[in-house]
């Protein structure tokens, strides 16, 4: 809004105010309808139903949330929902979610997602939609609980693996490094950090909560002068509106995992080198064979662009990578409101470029009635035309078999130029 508002300005800015006033908001936040196919301890495999009309074609996508955040972060709002595009684009859509972690829930470690939760999830996922290789998707931690599963259990049924502000170096994350210093107080191995988490049995809600909003600190700090300054923009209203929901829908970490990512991941770095010791094994990421996409967000706080793309070399074995540069923080990058022609638009050609081709499903052939025997031509005359009713008529040449056919995924080089992407980084 103008700092002199104009006269559609302060109409638009009243109805807004109104609006809200009348029926607390303005946003669309009704979720898509989804069924539950499967589910175990702290896991819940859904399967998004089909849009009215549509028909589900091609590889199926299962998108992975991390630990602590709800399944909002895919599915914020109506017209800002990555669940919905790919649902409207005629997608076989899954989402793997964990529930509510309580207490008692303290002992799980890392290796309950990676060795059963989204190993689980991927195999249900191929076997529902027809055994066909999933897409994985993975949001911040849910990515690198998705690119390990990937590593230590290659005969999963992966078709690519993306990743969306995953943080591979935190050594090159700004937030942390003011409070490296702290981290050790009290002791190496029982700092007041560590007896503070091993107390509470894992991060609470509310600290979890607080966490993912001090990242953002300027903004929170801000947003009251951005709202005051868009109450014509109805749009921005209504995108601020589900991010507090999303931000209030947080949940708590289990005690044990929460240990591990604090002390291994954010202290020791434990992923920098390309290797994760877990359960007496080493996980190698260079074992990894299928295409991997990443995602950096241009104003990501908690996983900035040189702690995501440091993953890229340590991605060996695998078929093909690629690194694209974003709009967006953390959460805007993966369904904010520009989100639909950068993320989702890259998203949608990485999938397509890496499906296989479509099964085509014949319909039953039903069996001809054989027609009645004519009679026999009286004349001569009758006899041709019959006879040249019979003549057989000449088909057109078969398709070669060399000619390429049309098919989503038929061309494995197929490459898409990303400048919006590229400039970013400029």
């Amino acid at each position: 809004m103008d700092l002199i508002p104009k006269p559609d300005q302060v109409v638009s800015a009243a109805s807004n105010v109104a609006h809200m006033l009348a029926y607390g908001g303005l946003a669309d936040l009704r979720t898509m309808p989804r069924t539950l196919i499967d589910d175990g301890n702290l896991r819940e495999v859904y399967h998004y139903r089909p849009a009215a009309h549509a028909v589900e074609t091609g590889d199926p996508v299962l998108l992975v949330t991390p630990l602590a955040a709800p399944a909002l972060c895919f599915d914020l709002r109506r017209g800002c929902s990555l669940v919905e595009h790919l649902v409207s684009g005629g997608r076989p859509t899954y989402l793997v979610e964990y529930g509510q972690v309580s207490f008692k829930d303290r002992s799980l470690g890392m290796e309950h997602w990676i060795d059963e939760v989204v190993p689980a999830a991927i195999r249900e996922v191929s076997a529902h939609a027809g055994g066909r290789p999933v897409h994985v998707v993975g949001w911040s931690v849910g990515g690198i609980f998705a690119l390990l599963a990937a590593a230590d259990q290659p005969d999963l049924p992966i078709a690519s693996v993306s990743l969306v502000g995953s943080p591979f170096d935190t050594s090159k994350v700004p937030i942390i490094a003011p409070v490296r210093p702290l981290l050790n107080l009290g002791g190496a191995d029982r700092g007041m950090i560590t007896r503070a988490y091993q107390a509470m049995g894992g991060a609470p809600q509310p600290l979890v909560r607080w966490a993912f909003q001090l990242s953002s600190f300027q903004k929170l700090v801000t947003k009251p002068i951005a709202l005051a300054t868009h109450l014509d923009d109805r749009d921005f209203l209504a995108q601020i509106e589900a991010v507090d929901r999303f931000t209030s829908k947080m949940t708590a970490y289990p005690g044990r995992t929460f240990g591990q990512l604090y002390h291994r991941l954010i202290k020791g770095n434990g992923l920098v080198d390309g290797t994760f010791e877990l359960n007496g094994r080493t996980i190698s990421l260079s074992a990894i064979t299928a295409p991997v996409l990443v995602f950096g967000g241009a104003n990501d706080g908690i996983a900035p662009i040189a702690a995501v793309r440091a993953v890229l070399p340590l991605l060996t074995g695998s078929r093909e990578t690629r690194f694209e540069v974003v709009p967006g923080g953390h959460l805007g990058m993966l369904t904010g409101r520009a989100a639909g022609g950068t993320t989702w638009k890259v998203l949608d050609e990485w999938v397509a470029e890496w499906s296989t081709p479509p099964i085509e499903v014949k319909p039953p052939k039903r069996a001809r009635k054989k027609p009645a025997p004519k009679k026999a031509p009286t004349n001569k005359v009758a006899a041709k035309k019959a006879a040249a009713k019979k003549a057989p008529v000449k088909k057109k040449a078969a398709t070669s078999p060399d000619q390429p056919e049309s098919a989503i995924g038929v061309n494995p080089r197929r490459r898409y130029g990303s400048q919006g992407s590229r400039s970013l980084t400029r």
